[in-house]
């Protein structure tokens, strides 16, 4: 089993992720800011986060930025998320640190399978 945080400021979104990644047997957090973002990941050190793009007050690529400034953190995986699913947004979020990338909406199966590779677990 798995804990995972998702930050995602979508209710109807974190909604769905949150009962999938439980159908999946895993736990989880949400949360729906980036701001306190990387204290909870330092504090809980969740084996995956599911992290959007586009938060009300943060950026998740400044998020996975600053993530992988911190070597202490280097093995928490990312997989990020965004209704902007161009190959310019998947290149930079790569760029930046994140282990996997996917397009919102998501199929199921998409979202299996990352979540799947990233932690190495069926």
């Amino acid at each position: 089993m798995a804990r995972i945080l998702i930050i995602e400021d979508e209710d109807n979104i974190a909604t769905a992720l949150e009962f999938l990644v439980s159908r999946y047997g895993h736990t989880h957090r949400r949360l729906a800011e980036g701001g306190g973002a990387l204290k909870v990941i330092r504090e809980e050190r969740p084996d995956l986060v599911l992290l959007d793009i586009m938060l009300p007050d943060i950026s998740g690529y400044q998020i996975v930025e600053e993530l992988r400034a911190d070597p202490a953190l280097a093995e928490v995986r990312v997989l990020m998320m965004t209704a902007r699913g161009s190959v310019l947004e998947r290149r930079k979020g790569l760029a930046l640190g994140a282990d996997g990338f996917i397009a919102k909406p998501f199929e199921l199966a998409e979202l299996r399978a990352e979540m799947t590779r990233l932690l190495g677990v069926p």
